[in-house]
């Protein structure tokens, strides 16, 4: 078992990650912050941009497409390995694996036809080569020295020289290809080094990283520790406000209402006050303004009996003002409106207590509600607080159960000793790659041998041709370029088959990689292979789980494995490692939460001591609404407050009189009815005005006495009930409130567990030995080494080096027909319009 746990914690910590800059993020309120788990920068990307030769690589496998054409054999592959091929002689007979057999052929048919043709072309190129060096031997195909003359002469020698350069041209074309390729592989073997260095690196770090990401799990928990004693310490302001709250909803409305009565109280005995006031102004007002304007009646009666009067101008003016000296009377009367002394004196002595200050003493009762909280609940703060501490020593001591330090140091060890056979053995891999370069780089140069004498031979006979010259008197430039072409033709028979070997043997191995390897595993097709039931172990049914934990009915898939780790999760989620050590037990809230929860539950706070309103600030509200203002007689009051002070408005009357003297003869009459009017002015801006404002003071304080006396008894009962009822509410029913509440605020402290539990699961989950370390291995051992490194270069090279191969035989042909022009012959014709025969 310890085996399989080291492979397991090895396939976390081989890889890498490139770690991104982590945004500033700050949270929700009422959330806890514990920050981002520590993590450390990567120096490997599992990533490969092969540059400008990427065009070539899509060439060759637009070219394998077509040789291929058939998807992945997932069921083929999983029948092939399930069978058992050799055990005894006739199993290679049985129908179904007959049918195999044929299936596997159909789909290699693309590459059996093609490894076919290549076989074919090394047989018998250097057959034909034998055959077609002995018949020359012998004068014939084209041997004997002795060239024809026809027309159309050098027709035929411009179209075999054009046909000859082009084929040429290909094949150049198809050797730097494969240099190119043999170029690549070599220099991306050498950076793979630096790859290498990079992912031991990287594992140094990432061994290094794990620790103080699990020690930053394990410290955080002193975040919620604070966050839980932060509230604790402040149990008054958080539990003590929330119960008072909730008491408030009752118990403020009832307070207000005594509050408001209160000063409905000081209202009512100012308005009493400014009643008894008025009154008084009003009845001393009104006799003093009914002399005056008798004194204007008579005063003005005499100056109407003048003889003047008399006159035919002035008597109707005279008899018209002389009938309108009635109005100058007074109208209201307010000697008869009765006394508000005995109302006044009953509120006077209800004001004796102050009731204003009960109520603001059952405010002040009621306030201290956080202070009682706090006073009432310190032994069991106490006790929760030593639960917490205990919490935190669990968890410190469970993590240090976890084998992990050993682990790490087995696996550092490990690494160590990896890193160091690596660094042995991989000059001898740069000195085998040496040797396969240098091989290819022999094959590239067999081609570029055959080239070249192609090209000199093309260059020297078309500059040496002398169009005038027979074919036996040619000039040795010309010979000499058929001679280059003949060599070529010679280097081509015996290096083709030699080359045709490289290509079939590389195009079958390179080809199929491509195809069975390379290609399903860009699609994950290749893991669903692999996850198949029973395939690798006939005993498992997932070979996975099997290895790692012995227990093959785990459904642990190398395809969800590898998703998992390419999405940058934890490992313990990626290769469920709860089948090792369940880390959910361990975060099981209830183990924490539970002493927390019993001791918060007990928690109870006696709220008796709290008085809203006294018996004495009662029995003054009742007394209030005894004291008799319901008994006024307001309606005597609001009759004579409706009524003007005079009869007439004396302004009016005073305008009147003096236009009516405008009317009379300028005289004495004149001048004394005037003289009244003004003094009419001065009576109503010196004693009606103020009458009039001493009525509506005697107004406002009447109708305020008659709201506040409206229903007063139900008023009042109404306030003591509701205060009756808050009390009752604080003494009885708060118990039920605080219970609410105290539920509330355990849910609050224990949420911060939570929060820490779910935080620790998710970092767990996603962060903490996060394997895409695991994803980047494969995908640079099998993505970037073995297909882009690799596969793709050899690809390139045997189709490079293939073309080349191929585009000899025309360029043989071309070759010796073109030479005969260009070769110095030993007889000539004269002309001769027959076909060539060689």
């Amino acid at each position: 078992m310890a085996v399989e746990l080291c492979l397991l914690l090895l396939l976390l910590f081989c890889g890498s990650t490139v770690s991104e800059v982590q945004p500033i993020y700050k949270p929700p309120p009422g959330t806890l912050d514990f920050g981002f788990v520590p993590a450390k920068t990567y120096d490997t990307g599992a990533y490969h941009e092969p540059g400008p030769i990427g065009i070539l690589f899509k060439i060759v496998h637009a070219f394998l497409y077509l040789v291929q054409p058939n998807p992945f054999p997932q069921d083929l592959i999983r029948k092939v390995a399930q069978q058992k091929f050799g055990n005894t002689q006739g199993d290679y007979q049985k129908p179904e694996n007959v049918v195999l057999t044929l299936q596997a052929i159909y789909y290699e048919i693309g590459f059996i036809v093609s490894a076919a043709l290549g076989l074919l072309f090394i047989l018998l190129l250097p057959l034909v080569g034998l055959c077609f060096c002995m018949c020359r031997c012998c004068d014939n195909c084209g041997g004997e020295m002795h060239q024809r003359q026809k027309k159309n002469a050098d027709c035929q020698r411009s179209c075999f020289a054009t046909f000859l350069f082009v084929a040429s041209l290909i094949i150049s074309i198809g050797v730097l290809c494969a240099y190119a390729a043999n170029q690549h592989l070599t220099s991306q073997v050498r950076g793979a080094k630096k790859l290498v260095n990079s992912n031991f690196k990287d594992l140094k770090v990432f061994l290094n990283d794990t620790p103080a990401q699990i020690d930053y799990l394990v410290s955080q928990y002193n975040t919620t520790k604070d966050k839980a004693l932060s509230d604790l310490n402040n149990v008054g302001p958080l539990l003590g406000s929330r119960v008072q709250e909730q008491l408030g909803k009752e118990v403020r409305p009832a307070l207000d209402a005594a509050l408001t009565m209160a000063g409905a109280i000081r209202e009512t005995k100012e308005a009493l006050e400014n009643v008894s006031v008025s009154v008084e102004v009003l009845q001393e007002g009104t006799e003093r303004l009914h002399a005056n304007l008798t004194d204007v009646k008579m005063h003005l009666s005499n100056t109407l009996n003048d003889s003047a009067c008399s006159a035919a101008q002035a008597a109707s003016t005279c008899n018209i003002i002389r009938n309108s000296l009635n109005q100058l009377n007074i109208n209201a009367n307010f000697s008869g409106l009765p006394g508000v002394s005995s109302q006044l004196a009953k509120v006077n002595d209800v004001l004796k207590i102050d009731l204003s200050s009960l109520v603001q003493k059952g405010y002040a009762a009621f306030n201290d509600t956080p202070d009682l909280v706090v006073n009432q609940t310190k032994n069991i703060l106490s006790d929760i607080k030593n639960v917490l501490e205990s919490i935190g020593s669990n968890i410190s001591s469970f993590t240090k159960t976890l084998p992990v330090q050993k682990i790490l140091a087995d696996l550092t060890i490990y690494l160590t000793q990896s890193e160091a056979y690596v660094q042995d053995y991989f000059p001898l891999v740069e000195q085998y790659d040496f040797y396969r370069w240098l091989g290819c780089l022999i094959l590239c140069c067999m081609v570029v041998l055959i080239v070249v004498f192609y090209y000199l031979g093309l260059l020297c006979g078309t500059c040496g041709y002398d169009k005038h010259a027979s074919p036996t008197t040619r000039g040795c430039i010309s010979n000499t370029g058929g001679n280059f072409l003949m060599a070529g033709v010679g280097f081509s028979f015996l290096f083709s088959w030699v080359l045709m070997i490289v290509v079939v043997l590389t195009f079958v191995t390179g080809g199929n990689v491509e195809k069975l390897v390379c290609e399903p595993f860009e699609d994950k097709t290749l893991f669903k292979v692999l996850d198949t039931p029973y395939l690798l172990n006939q005993q498992w049914k997932n070979y996975l789980s099997g290895m790692l934990f012995k227990n093959p009915n785990i459904n642990l898939t190398f395809e969800k494995v590898y998703s998992d780790c390419k999405e940058n999760k934890g490992i313990y989620t990626s290769l469920h490692l709860e089948h090792l050590f369940n880390i959910n037990e361990f975060l099981n809230i209830s183990m924490y939460t539970e002493d927390v929860a019993l001791r918060i539950e007990h928690i109870q706070i006696n709220l008796s001591k709290i008085i809203l309103l006294d018996e004495i600030g009662k029995e003054n509200l009742l007394n209030f609404s005894s004291s008799g203002i319901d008994g006024i007689n307001f309606g005597a009051y609001l009759t004579e407050i409706n009524k003007s002070v005079t009869k007439v408005d004396l302004l009016s009357f005073a305008n009147d009189l003096e236009a009516r003297a405008d009317q009379l003869p300028k005289g004495a009459l004149e001048n004394a009815l005037k003289g009244h009017a003004n003094n009419i002015r001065m009576i109503h801006n010196q004693q009606v005005v103020p009458l009039e404002q001493a009525m509506s003071t005697l107004n406002q304080s009447i109708r305020l006495l008659k709201r506040t006396s409206s229903e007063l008894m139900v008023k009042v009962k109404n306030v003591i009930s509701a205060v009756n009822a808050a009390q009752l509410l604080i003494n009885n029913n708060a118990s039920l409130v605080i219970v609410q509440e105290t539920k509330k605020y355990m849910d609050t402290i224990v949420g911060y567990f939570e929060q820490y539990i779910d935080w620790v699961k998710e970092s767990i989950a996603m962060e903490v030995a996060a394997c895409k370390p695991i994803a980047n291995v494969i995908d640079t051992a099998v993505d970037i080494f073995l297909c882009s490194y690799v596969t793709d270069s050899v690809n390139t090279f045997w189709f490079g080096l293939g073309g080349s191969s191929i585009f000899l035989i025309p360029a043989i042909i071309f070759a010796v027909k073109l030479s005969k022009y260009y070769r110095r012959m030993d007889t000539e014709d004269v002309y001769d319009d027959s076909v060539e025969q060689w």
